[in-house]
Order: C-alpha cells, then sequence, then structure tokens
C-alpha cells in the first residue's frame, strides 16, 4: 500500500487550501441581533417618550416605559436564538469520520480534515469524505443518489494505471473511477486518492453555486413593508405637524414633543411586521411538532399560497430502499406479496440468495435476504459452505456463489440478464420469453435481476464462470417502494388545487411507473434531454401541463423552477439531496428531507421534514393554509384598533381638548393587542374545508379594499364610543382625567370587541369556528387588567385617571363592546363580499 501524504504535507495544504467542509450560514452575533430589535421604530419612540418624561422629571412614567422595552427586546432576541438553536440541533455529523494513509500507517481523521492528496480506505457502509480516483477496487459499488438522484447503487473501478482519468468527472454511471463526496460505499472495498475537497467538490460546487441565488421575499412581506412605509411616512408628517402646531399656540415643546411621540406611537403600525414575524414564528412552532423545523419563517406563510410541488422521486415519493415486487419462473409471474411461494418461485428466491453476500450490504441484496428470511426460512441452508465466489466483472455483469452442500456443489448466480442469458446459452422462445417479460417488469418501474444454477462434480473449480453448466432460473423484479400515504397526500393536493410535478433523474419508464403508483397524471412525460431544445419561453408553456420530468440534471431542476416562477406560479420543491439544493433556495418554498438529506440541501430549504414523510408536506400547506386565514383576521383586528387609539391621540390636538391618550395608555393597549394577534389568532382553528379550496392567487393582497374598509368601519365605531364616553365623563364631571379614565374603559371594551368579531367574517363570534380558549382568556385578561389598573390607586394615579363609578366604567366599556354589533349583524344578512 503507498505511504500517503506526511502529516507535515496534510497540514500544510489544509492551511493553504482550507477544510473540508461544505459552504454554511454565519450565525449572527447577539450584538448584531439586539441592535437590530433596538433600532426598530416602536422601540425608539418608547426610549423617546421615556427620556422626555425624565428631563420633564416624571419618573413614574419612565419607569412604566422602560421595562416594556426590555421585555419586548428580550422576548425578540429569545425567539432568534431559539430558532438558532434547533438548527442547529438539526445538523447530523457534517463531517464524517474518514480512514486515511498517512506516514505509511491508517489513521482515522475528521472529515473536515481530509486533504488534497490524502489516501482514503473505504468499505462497505463508509460515507465518502471528498472527490477522489479509486486507486484499488474489489467490488466497490456506491450509492449516489444524493447526487443523481437514482436509488440503485453504481459499480466502481479502478483507474487503469498510467491512463490518464478524465479531467472533469461527474456521478452516475456504472465503470467509473471516480466516488464523490457525500456518497456511501454499499458494497466492496477501495483505495482512493482525493482530488478535491470542500467547494471544489462535487457537492462543494453546488453548495457554492447557492450563494448566487436569491430567494426573494415573500408577497407578504412585500406588501406589508409597502402599507408599513406608508404609514409611517403619514405618521412622521402629522406628528410633526402636531409638534410645531403645539409649540406655536401653547408654547411648549417638551409637552409638545411627548405628544408627538404619543401620535406616533399610536398611528405607526409597527404591529404588523411584528404580526407577521410573531405569527409564523407560533405556525413554525407548531408544525414542528408535526417534525417539519422551519428553518426561513416567511415559506410558512408562502405554503398557504403554493400553487405548485415540485417533488424528487428518490427518498421523497419513494422510501429510497429496495424491496422484492416479483418473481418470475417460465409460468406466471407471482408478487412478492401474494401470498405463498410457488414451489418454482420458492427455487427463483433461493437461487437469489444464494448468489447475495451472506451479510449484505448492497439494498438489493439485503431486499432479497429479507424475503428469503421470511418465505424461505433461515435453516433451509444451514450446514452449506461457500467455497468460492465469481464477482462482477466488466466482461459479465454477473456475480456467482459456489457452495458445497452435505450432497453436491451447487452454484448460484445472478445478474443482469444479458449476462445470465449468455452464461445459461439461452436461446430462441425462452430467451425471447424472458427478455419480454423483463422489459415488461422495468416498464412498471421495477429493477430486474436474473438467476442462473448449476452444479459441479467433485475436482477443481474453472476460473471462468462461463465454463460451468449453468440453466436459467428465472426473474427476481425489485422495487424502491412509494412512501406510505404518498397516494392519499397527492390526491389532497389535487382537491386543494396543488399541482404536483415529479422530478427525477430516474428513465422515463421508472417515472411513469411511480407516476402511476401515486396517482400523477403520466400522459406527458419530459425528459431532460427534450429541455434542453426549449428556450425559456417554450419551457413556460410547456410546464403549465407536465406531470412528470425524468432524466433530469441538477441545473436543469433548478431551471424547471425558474420557469414555474416565470410562469406566475408560487413553487414548492422538496429535496433531499445535493442536486436538488439549487431548486430548493429558487423556489418559494424549499422543502428539504432531513432524516438522509445532505447539508448542503438544509442549508438551502426553508422547511426541513426530519421524519422525511411526504405527508407532512401536505400538513405544512394545511397548516399554511391556516396561518394566512388566520393572519388575515390579525392584521384586519390590528389595523382597526389603530383607528380610536390614533383618533383618542389626534382629535383632543386638533379640536383642542384635554389630552386623551398618554405614551402609558398606548403600551397598555399594545399589551393587549400583542398576545391578541400572536395567541388568540393564531390559536383559531381551520376551516373544515380548508384543504377543498383553490390556492389565493399570487397576486392577491392582503390590504384590499374590502380589507381596509371593513378595518376602518370597525376602528371607527369604536373611536365613536369612546369620543362620547371621553365627552359624558368631561361633562359629568368637568375633569379631564374623570373623561380619560371613560374613554380608556370605552377604548378597552372595543377592543375585546373588535377580537371577539374578527375571530371570524362569516361566523357570529366565530361560534361555529371551534373552541378557541386562547381567546378568551386574551380577553379575559385584558378585562381584569384594566380592571386592575382602576382599582389600584397607584396606577390609577400613573395613568392620569380620575374618579369614576364602577357602574359609568361598565356602561362605557360596554358601549366600547356594543358599537361594533352592526358587523356581527352583516356575518347573517351582509352582502357576499363580506362572505367571500
Amino acid at each position: 500500500m503507498p505511504g500517503g501524504l506526511s502529516e507535515e504535507e496534510a497540514a500544510a495544504r489544509l492551511r493553504e487550501e482550507g477544510p473540508n467542509e461544505l459552504p454554511r450560514d454565519r450565525p449572527r452575533r447577539f450584538l448584531a441581533s439586539v441592535w437590530d430589535v433596538v433600532k426598530e421604530p416602536m422601540i425608539l419612540l418608547l426610549l423617546a417618550a421615556a427620556a422626555i418624561y425624565l428631563v420633564l422629571g416624571d419618573l413614574t412614567e419612565a419607569l412604566m416605559l422602560l421595562p416594556a422595552v426590555l421585555v419586548i427586546v428580550a422576548i425578540e432576541i429569545a425567539q432568534e436564538r431559539k430558532t438558532e438553536r434547533a438548527l442547529g440541533s438539526l445538523r447530523e455529523l457534517t463531517s464524517p469520520r474518514a480512514l486515511v494513509v498517512r506516514d505509511g500507517e491508517r489513521r482515522r481523521v475528521a472529515g473536515r480534515e481530509v486533504v488534497r492528496g490524502d489516501l482514503l480506505v473505504l468499505s462497505e457502509g463508509d460515507r465518502v469524505p471528498a472527490d477522489a480516483l479509486l486507486l484499488d477496487s474489489r467490488h466497490l459499488e456506491a450509492d449516489e443518489s444524493l447526487l443523481t438522484g437514482e436509488s440503485a447503487p453504481v459499480r466502481k473501478l479502478a483507474a487503469a494505471a498510467g491512463a490518464p482519468a478524465r479531467v472533469d468527472p461527474r456521478p452516475g454511471g456504472d465503470d467509473s473511477p471516480f466516488v464523490f463526496g457525500g456518497t456511501v460505499v454499499v458494497r466492496g472495498h477501495g483505495l482512493a486518492e482525493v482530488r478535491a475537497t470542500g467547494p471544489r467538490s462535487a457537492i462543494g460546487r453546488i453548495g457554492a453555486s447557492l450563494a448566487e441565488l436569491d430567494a426573494g421575499r415573500t408577497p407578504l412581506q412585500v406588501e406589508v413593508t409597502r402599507v408599513v412605509k406608508a404609514f409611517a411616512a403619514a405618521a412622521l408628517l402629522v406628528c410633526g405637524t402636531v409638534v410645531a402646531l403645539h409649540v406655536a399656540v401653547r408654547g411648549d415643546l417638551l409637552q409638545g414633543l411627548l405628544a408627538g411621540v404619543a401620535l406616533a406611537m399610536s398611528m405607526l403600525p409597527e404591529e404588523f411586521p411584528v404580526i407577521l414575524t410573531v405569527f409564523i414564528a407560533l405556525g413554525a412552532w407548531r408544525i414542528s411538532r408535526s417534525r417539519v423545523l422551519t428553518r426561513r419563517l416567511p415559506a410558512i406563510e408562502a405554503l398557504g399560497a403554493a400553487t405548485v410541488l415540485c417533488v424528487d422521486k428518490t427518498g421523497t415519493l419513494t422510501e429510497n430502499r429496495m424491496r422484492v415486487a416479483a418473481l418470475w419462473e417460465s409460468g406466471a409471474p407471482h408478487g412478492a406479496g401474494d401470498g405463498p411461494l410457488p414451489e418454482t418461485v420458492r427455487e427463483v428466491l433461493e437461487l437469489a440468495v444464494l448468489a447475495s453476500q451472506r451479510d449484505p450490504f448492497d439494498p438489493m441484496e439485503q431486499a432479497i435476504h429479507a424475503l428469503g428470511a421470511s418465505a424461505l426460512g433461515g435453516a433451509r441452508h444451514a450446514g452449506w459452505e461457500l467455497v468460492r465466489e465469481y464477482p462482477l466483472t466488466r466482461e459479465l455483469l454477473a456475480m456467482a456463489n459456489v457452495w458445497r452442500t452435505p450432497e453436491r456443489v451447487q452454484v448460484a448466480a445472478k445478474g443482469a440478464l444479458e449476462a445470465i442469458v449468455a452464461l445459461c446459452r439461452l436461446e430462441g422462445d425462452a430467451a425471447a420469453a424472458a427478455t419480454a417479460r423483463a422489459t415488461e417488469l422495468g416498464a412498471a418501474g421495477l429493477r430486474v435481476l436474473a438467476v442462473a444454477r448449476a452444479e459441479h462434480a467433485a475436482g477443481g473449480l474453472p476460473e471462468d464462470p462461463r465454463a460451468l453448466p449453468f440453466v436459467f432460473g428465472g426473474l427476481v423484479a425489485l422495487e424502491d417502494p412509494v412512501r406510505r400515504g404518498v397516494p392519499e397526500a397527492v390526491a389532497e393536493c389535487a382537491g386543494a388545487g396543488v399541482r404536483v410535478v415529479m422530478v427525477t433523474g430516474d428513465a422515463p419508464g421508472t417515472a411513469r411507473a411511480i407516476a402511476r403508483r401515486v396517482g400523477l397524471p403520466d400522459g406527458r412525460i419530459c425528459t431532460g434531454a427534450e429541455l434542453d431544445t426549449l428556450d425559456d419561453d417554450a419551457l413556460r408553456e410547456r410546464v403549465r401541463g407536465t406531470a412528470v420530468f425524468a432524466r433530469v440534471a441538477p441545473e436543469q431542476k433548478l431551471r424547471l423552477v425558474q420557469a414555474l416562477r416565470a410562469a406566475g406560479e408560487v413553487v414548492a420543491m422538496t429535496g433531499d439531496g445535493v442536486n436538488d439544493a439549487p431548486a430548493l433556495k429558487a423556489a418559494h418554498i424549499g422543502v428539504a428531507m432531513g432524516g438522509r438529506g445532505t447539508d448542503v440541501a438544509r442549508e438551502a430549504a426553508a422547511l426541513v421534514v426530519t421524519d422525511d414523510d411526504f405527508t407532512s408536506i401536505v400538513a405544512a400547506v394545511r397548516l399554511g393554509r391556516r396561518i394566512y386565514a388566520n393572519l388575515r383576521r390579525a392584521m384586519a383586528y390590528a389595523l382597526a384598533v389603530h383607528v380610536p387609539v390614533a383618533g383618542l391621540a389626534l382629535l383632543p390636538l386638533l379640536l383642542g381638548w384635554p389630552l386623551v391618550l398618554f405614551p402609558v395608555h398606548i403600551v397598555f393597549i399594545e399589551v393587549i393587542v400583542d398576545p391578541a394577534c400572536s395567541i388568540a389568532f393564531e390559536a383559531e382553528p381551520a376551516e373544515r374545508d380548508l384543504m377543498r379550496r383553490p390556492p389565493r392567487s399570487p397576486s392577491a393582497r392582503l390590504f384590499d379594499a374590502r380589507f381596509v374598509t371593513v378595518a376602518l368601519l370597525q376602528g371607527a365605531s369604536v373611536l365613536a364610543a369612546a369620543v362620547l364616553a371621553f365627552r359624558a365623563g368631561l361633562h359629568h364631571t368637568g375633569a379631564d382625567d374623570a373623561g380619560r379614565a371613560l374613554a380608556f374603559a370605552a377604548l378597552v371594551g372595543g377592543n375585546v370587541g373588535l377580537i371577539l368579531v374578527n375571530r371570524s367574517w362569516d361566523r357570529v363570534l366565530g361560534v361555529r369556528a371551534g373552541p378557541n380558549l386562547a381567546a378568551w382568556i386574551v380577553t379575559g385578561g385584558a378585562t381584569l387588567l384594566a380592571a386592575l389598573v382602576f382599582a389600584w390607586p397607584w396606577l390609577r394615579q400613573a395613568f392620569r385617571f380620575g374618579p369614576a363609578s364602577w357602574h359609568d366604567l361598565a356602561l362605557a366599556a360596554g358601549a366600547g363592546l356594543v358599537s361594533l354589533a352592526w358587523f356581527e349583524g352583516l356575518k347573517l344578512l351582509g352582502p357576499r363580499w363580506l362572505r367571500r
């Protein structure tokens, strides 16, 4: 064995070329996270208000505001850190241990320490740490499905001595001398020289390409940002005008600034982005209980609008493991699950078992042994001795095992049909029948092996198995089974108007068979070769009506996703391999399978399904729709509640009344608004027909005319009740602090009413939508907290409330609540535009 690199050479190359790692997102620093929260407008306004109170010498008011700042910052940071920890816990062994030869000795090193020029010792079950050239190979086969999408292992042959290797090796195909990082050795042994590590490897090049893709923001993010900017600009303009007028008329700059800050806080819709973030984060927590980890929160919102779900076959629709599906002798075929095996078919299975390794690692041989153990019994071959193996070669694509039994020497062979037909010297009708049956099984998406038997008299065995008198035994057909629940999940997607598109590297026949099994239309199959002949416009038209794409290369998957996006679709893409990563990042929602997926796929994806269950994707779509519906209700509530708050802050300044609201009152309302949006509306149950509706249009706006009109009318109703309560209190007592107390009671009552009526826009108080204990807890908590403010003298003084009887406070709160009765009436009698 060659001596390999020295430790000094390896260390020098490690310093020069860097570790053997894939590109990763860098974690954000703690201080950077804190700064991002602190610079939010509402936090800055709270800090400004606290500073003004300190200048005015009002320590009580300042102490009421500063803890609110700390609580908000702490909550945001805790949520962000929790998400980062969850992502970190998902990572499996990014860098597997590798057995290398250095200084003439075998040593185990971390995969990240493997360098170019290292000699790798590969055995069954090893994950290859880097791209390498095979110098020696003993029947080595590798599972390259994570790179190619092909579930069947491929043979590897050592490079001929002195022969130049291909300059640009690519995974896939038998008899290549290259092994690739991230793949798994499923059979045999070998010695390989590392040629490329880290970002220079095949897996690394795909990972590096992800940085060049911009997934973009979701439509809802763009719309909310636009609305917030418009509101913020209007708020700043109005506040600046109010401060200037206050100084000009009353000559008090600090009080003018304080009034302007209060008005800005009341008008600034800072809840919208907060609702979007917190609401989706709580949705991520909810979906995580179904073993789906959210890596990028906005993807959950986009799931509700998904119109196309692109899926890879291997490991997504199928289990990426082999199973014996059928056995065939010269008579009729027998399905593996069709009851007890007939005797002739039992002989076919027995030959397949005898022609396999005793303790196999190859998935196909494992499947053969599994059926053999259940159908043949474990003691059938007790006492048989394996005396020789004829390995598979390039000249003969079949392998044979020679067994010595108490009675005779028996040889069992299995391999490609053509090789077994040649071994058996099969001709005429017998060969035609076997070929026809193998073709039929292959067209059904099965991988077909042929088996044969021979007997040998006592004496020496020939060097070439072709010298043995083989007799054709039959065929063994294996399949990569469809995952449990996938056909039902595909049917549910169809009912929900979500088109499922299978994109695979498999042959068209295999793809068509899997499509039929899972319920996809297979009338039009487009191949990778055909894709190369289509320009962007033609491809955009072709993707509209095609459900199966076969023999697709990784770069073509990316192009397909981009074509679907250009056609106006909201694209979700599932996958687990490195070849899926660019398409995962280019899609609106990338969904990686985490159980066996690569790190680079998880880095690219927005969602990671930790149990690799396709049905979890459908559950995520269902949850995404529920989240959007509830998010719309929460946004309507937040918009409506701003109207009375802003009105009570602005009207006194315009009409010369005493100030009604101060920053502390607005903070109190925020204390109600935040849990209402993040708990009450988020917990609202989904409608039963949620997955029988078409996806919402990608161009549909959240803040459409109907939405804004209803929310503004709701808010105006509560504002009218609060103004009436304020004027009644002012008229009854002549004290502005008494009027302020009644106005605040009406505002709290109206706030509770807004929560209840917006639970549903077509069900009275949402009573038929299902139980929502959270909504009642929030509304009850808001009522009790307001009662505490009115009852505790210190808080009553801090809120600047004057004396008011509980009877008057109850009437004011009831007025705010009853002001929304018209909306409940509309739910029963209103026009269709409200029910839509």
